[in-house]
């Protein structure tokens, strides 16, 4: 299995996610909205939504997994080469090393040039907060930390579960992943019907998230906050974090980066306060999107190789 997610990871960082390949996520997205309509069709009422939500998430997720396990166990079937093939392609797919670090370059690029209309279009590509108002600051905080969070949702995590249980385990975390970013809001539409996948979510990536921060750590010492400053941060700000894992890698970044991120975004035009991660040594500045991808592809590397090395001596 170590070989297959190897080269899975490699196919990702020179394939990415293609615009003629349908992508298994656009899939499960299409199942979580089937069966969200099904769902406020017939049931009503707070503990009704979210016993619905949690019987949603749960056959999203099982389905998810027994039918990559049923398509590969037919293409082995077939002819071991297919089955091993197929098992490269579906572990690249839930990968986004390529796909993020070619999206945050998107917005890069136009701000270096001075196009911020172009930035902020490239940027509301990535991000769900409203992004028409900002500033070139706002720009790259938003940047970077998008790169920071989906260092864990993106790459570690799909590589954990890669490891831990081939293809099938990493597309039904990937049909968490999406579960949760599709209807694990704590709004007033998806308080309840959203309940059981946020928290699925949170489950899910909790120890990817502090593997992930063994890996910050390990790259410490060659980022400009060094190990007093990546440990420093995600000791003193990642809890402050709404979510209990995304503050990991955010607070990890920005201290890596010696900036601080967090603070107002705005959501539909409503004011959403988050907690500042990181210490304001130094400004945010457009080198510091280049600077965050640059520490996202180390993660990445170390998270394969060990990966690798475990696989091979566990």
């Amino acid at each position: 299995m170590e070989i297959i997610v190897l080269a899975g990871a490699a196919l990702d960082l020179i394939l990415g996610d293609p615009r003629w390949m349908p992508h298994p996520v656009c899939w499960i997205g299409r199942f979580i909205v089937a069966g969200e309509c099904l769902v406020r069709r017939w049931v009503q009422g707070p503990a009704a939504l979210k016993a619905a939500g949690i019987l949603l998430t749960l056959m999203i997720v099982s389905s998810t997994y027994f039918f990559f396990w049923g398509l590969l166990h037919l293409a082995y079937r077939i002819h071991y080469i297919l089955g091993l093939g197929l098992s490269v392609l579906i572990i690249s797919q839930s990968l986004a090393m390529k796909s993020l670090y070619t999206h945050a370059r998107a917005v890069a690029k136009p701000l270096k040039n001075g196009d911020l209309p172009a930035a902020r279009h490239a940027l509301a590509m990535i991000v769900g907060r409203d992004t028409d108002q900002l500033d070139e600051k706002e720009i790259v905080r938003a940047t970077v930390e998008t790169v920071a969070e989906n260092t864990v949702d993106g790459i570690t995590a799909p590589l954990f579960f890669s490891f831990l249980g081939g293809p099938p385990l990493a597309m039904a975390y990937k049909a968490v992943n999406t579960l949760d970013s599709m209807i694990g809001y704590k709004n007033e539409k998806y308080r309840d019907l959203g309940w059981g996948a946020a928290r699925l979510d949170d489950i899910v990536n909790y120890l990817p998230a502090r593997a992930t921060a063994l890996l910050y750590l390990i790259l410490a010492p060659f980022t400009n906050g060094g190990m007093a400053g990546v440990w420093g941060a995600m000791r003193k700000y990642s809890s402050r974090h709404p979510s209990p894992n995304s503050g990991i890698p955010e607070a990890a970044v920005a201290g890596a980066l010696q900036v601080q991120l967090g603070g107002s975004n705005y959501y539909g035009g409503i004011l959403s306060d988050r907690a500042l991660m990181g210490d304001d040594i130094r400004p945010l500045e457009q080198k510091y999107i280049a600077d965050s991808l640059h520490i996202m592809l180390a993660v990445s590397l170390e998270a394969v190789l060990a990966g690798v090395i475990l696989g091979r001596f566990l």
